[in-house]
């Protein structure tokens, strides 16, 4: 049976009976449908003085076209610790419509582990990433309208670009001001996918309402003359963005197929943004429960570093616990096969394979975490390769096979105990460098603790802006690709030196990080050859087919 169907079989609670399971009063709450709920800020100073629960970050190997179940896994876990009768919360971020439509799907989960209502999550949902798309285009057509208007602030270089929530190659450069209007002057400018806009890293980063306007205040929005910084603030934008996000800010309720709640709010990509769902979500479920799963984007490199090295310092909590998902299936990818050999006995792939994963364990130790593998089980592995893989972990990590696909929560009970002892023991948490260290320093320090990187390179652009941005004391958002350790996706193994490229950096002074974009990496993505946009259909009945 497909995730759809299983989905649309599923025999959903009101949203209501939902938020009575977490204490929260009707009052509290707003009701989109008879599924969906945005919880009012208002809750969070109600409970903001209780225990925080226990942190269980999910993350995973570098991903492969044959997929980890990042999501599936977390899914799994929040429904195998409530069905051992611990109360548990899940927290994720919001899909966007640029994968939904283009090649990885949807990010609901799978089989008998899926968020609800599927579709509506990962298409409109209640609306926050159009939310974030219209104040991003709102600022970019107050820039134009200023200089139209006779450029009061004399900006000379606009640096904000315009965002779509989809993936459209064809917008990465473009020209604007073409009319030939009186004071429309011509210039280069560009799109980015919205989900990494730096809106949406506000979004999430944000601790409350006046959190969120005094950041989107900051944001830099271009140069002026004298090569001084225009804010957001300067063009009196700010108020009105705030506006437009007023009920994107609030995290939005929903369900497992088990009728377990679920925070889904926020959606930056983890390899050109900071990969994390919303501070407001994370805090909040943290009052909630007596445990909180919550995932990152990507790989562990992308993903999980940049909650560590970002999210963290925000939220002034560590995990207590780190879940690495991995499937046989990518393993043998990792290790040379072929997609179509990774579904068939494969030993050796799968040995030069787990590599990959052993690196992601050492990483998440360097934290001083304490990580779980979590072998996600398919019908095609074999038990002498379950078996293989067993061994190579023995002594080294603690693992546990996951069923939940076909199972539900109680395919990964077994997890979910183990979860529950390591949230048990002390741990010294430590960050990968120290935020009053040089932007060239931390960079290199991820670059080579975390890549495994020789050093870092920097193009002659990157390396004016680095003069400029050196002494920040802000934490880097490093934009590489999410399918190597290096910054070459076609470099699986990572099994010689290598160097870190860096071709450019800039300042987000709202999200407050400097993003460093690594390689060829791309702020707006491009659709594949049969993008699954091609499969996508609804019926005369308005059933819809193709989402996965």
């Amino acid at each position: 049976m497909q995730d759809i169907e299983i989905a649309r079989n599923a025999k959903l609670k009101k949203i209501y009976k939902i938020a009575e399971k977490l204490g929260i009063e009707e009052d509290y709450l707003e009701q989109y449908g008879k599924y969906k709920a945005k919880i009012s800020l208002d809750y969070y100073n109600k409970i903001k003085n209780n225990k925080d629960g226990k942190l269980i970050l999910v993350t995973a190997i570098n991903p492969t076209p044959l997929g980890e179940g990042k999501t599936t896994a977390s899914i799994g876990i929040a429904d195998a610790l409530n069905k051992i009768n611990k109360k548990a919360v899940l927290a994720l971020r919001e899909p966007s419509l640029g994968p939904v439509f283009g090649i990885k799907g949807g990010a609901t989960g799978g089989g008998y582990s899926q968020v609800a209502p599927m579709e509506d999550i990962n298409l409109h949902f209640t609306g926050d990433i159009h939310a974030i798309t219209t104040a991003n285009n709102l600022l970019s057509a107050m820039i134009d309208n200023h200089i139209w208007q006779g450029n009061e602030l004399q900006i000379e270089k606009v640096t904000w670009k315009r965002c779509l929530d989809l993936n459209d190659r064809a917008l990465r450069k473009v020209e604007v001001s073409l009319s030939g209007e009186k004071n429309m002057k011509p210039r280069e400018d560009g799109f980015d996918i919205t989900v990494a806009s730096e809106i949406m890293a506000i979004l999430c980063l944000s601790k409350d309402m006046k959190d969120l306007k005094r950041r989107l205040g900051n944001i830099i929005i271009g140069y002026n003359k004298n090569n001084e910084p225009v804010t957001c603030k300067d063009l009196k934008a700010d108020g009105s963005l705030a506006v437009i996000l007023k009920d994107a800010i609030k995290p939005n309720l929903v369900q497992t197929l088990e009728n377990n709640p679920v925070l889904i709010h926020g959606g930056p990509f983890a390899n050109i943004a900071h990969g994390c769902n919303s501070i407001i979500a994370t805090n909040m479920a943290l009052k909630m429960g007596d445990y909180v799963v919550t995932e990152t984007g990507f790989g562990a490199d992308l993903g999980a570093e940049k909650f560590l090295d970002i999210k963290c310092r925000l939220l002034e909590k560590s995990p207590d616990a780190v879940v690495i998902v991995a499937t046989l299936r990518a393993l043998k990818y990792h290790g040379g096969a072929s997609k179509e050999e990774c579904s068939q006995e494969n030993t050796e792939a799968l040995e030069i394979g787990i590599h990959n994963l052993l690196r992601h364990v050492e990483n998440i130790k360097k934290y001083g975490l304490t990580p779980i593998v979590a072998i996600n089980k398919f019908a095609t592995d074999t038990p002498e390769e379950i078996e293989t893989l067993k061994n190579k972990l023995e002594g080294i990590v603690e693992y546990s096979l996951l069923e939940n696909w076909e199972k539900g929560g109680e395919g990964a009970v077994d997890l979910a105990q183990k979860l529950i002892k390591v949230c048990e023991q002390e741990h010294e948490f430590k960050y990968m460098y120290d935020i009053n260290d040089t932007i060239e320093n931390k960079i290199k320090a991820v670059a080579q603790k975390i890549y495994g990187a020789t050093d870092v390179e920097y193009s002659d652009k990157a390396k004016e802006q680095l003069k400029q941005l050196n002494t920040l004391k802000v934490p880097v958002c490093i934009a590489k690709t999410q399918y190597s350790f290096s910054d070459n996706p076609k470099d699986l193994l990572c099994d010689k030196p290598f160097n870190i490229h860096v071709s450019e950096l800039k300042l987000k002074a709202g999200a407050e990080f400097v993003v460093v974009l690594t390689g060829k990496i791309m702020t707006m993505p491009g659709l594949p050859k049969r993008p699954a946009a091609e499969n996508i259909n609804i019926d005369e009945n308005g059933v819809i087919e193709g989402i996965f």
